[in-house]
């Protein structure tokens, strides 16, 4: 873990901007963080802490996972995700809706499933997972008049929940697992699978290399990754979060340090 520690501060000594980084290896127990408690506006990764409240809900018997939710007019906004282009009134499972909040990053349908589980239980959620000084305030690509607080994580925070998760330790074992396949199926990536070798093998289903269950989040000025990177039956929990860096380089820094984690773990 040292020499990563090394190789990553050394990158990032002369960065643009204010970066955070903090690592956590499952299998040695070893950790490493840069500036880990600092806070960023959220961006899309408030969406994994969303969706462990979403579970914990269906965990106690308040919402089902196949119940459905209809698309209203006034649940569409703007940004990512494909809802916005489709029907109002058609029903989509709560488990959908949570697929198309993390593997497209979906706006409208994290907006519906934060009416539903409310932000008071979701804030409770996120203390209760570790993300002890995030916190959450406000829906997407809603701006109000009158906000006083915006969407706030750490590195630090983040990369507990991720550990909590791969440990099966996030609201259930079946929970757990059922959140590391949805970000598995992850279709957005801001760079940290940039410079992994291409996972290609003539024999099918061969086991991967390696796989990726992340998150990102952007917004102008903002570029976050977190991921929990699975190497060769090992797991290390990544968190890596950008401010105030021009978008192609921050971009460039976390493929970098991407290639630095994968390298370690292998």
């Amino acid at each position: 873990m040292k020499i990563l520690q090394e190789k990553i501060e050394s990158r990032l000594k002369d960065a643009k901007g204010t970066w955070s980084v903090s690592i956590e290896d499952l299998n040695e127990g070893t950790s490493f963080s840069l500036n880990e408690n600092e806070l960023y506006y959220a961006a899309s990764i408030i969406k994994v802490p969303i969706m462990a409240a979403v579970f914990t809900a269906a965990d106690e018997g308040g919402i089902r996972l196949g119940d459905r939710l209809t698309l209203r007019r006034d649940d569409i906004v703007g940004g990512s995700g494909v809802l916005q282009f489709m029907t109002p009134g058609i029903e989509l499972p709560i488990y959908d809706l949570l697929t198309l909040m993390i593997i497209q990053s979906d706006n409208t349908a994290t907006n519906m499933l934060i009416d539903l589980i409310g932000m008071e239980k979701i804030q409770a959620v996120m203390c209760g997972t570790g993300m002890e000084r995030s916190e959450i305030h406000h829906k997407l690509m809603i701006v109000q008049a009158n906000r006083l607080n915006s969407n706030e994580i750490s590195a630090s925070d983040v990369t507990a929940l991720l550990t909590r998760m791969a440990r099966g330790q996030c609201v259930s074992m079946h929970a757990s697992e059922q959140m590391v396949r949805i970000m598995k199926q992850q279709q957005l990536s801001n760079g940290f699978i940039d410079n992994l070798p291409k996972i290609t093998s003539p024999i099918i289903g061969a086991i991967p290399d390696w796989e990726f269950a992340g998150k990102t989040g952007n917004v102008d000025g903002i570029m976050h990754e977190c991921a929990l990177l699975y190497v060769r039956g090992r797991c290390i929990a990544v968190t890596v979060l950008s401010k105030g860096c021009p978008e192609d380089e921050a971009r460039a820094l976390i493929a970098q340090i991407g290639n630095d984690v994968y390298s370690y773990a292998r």
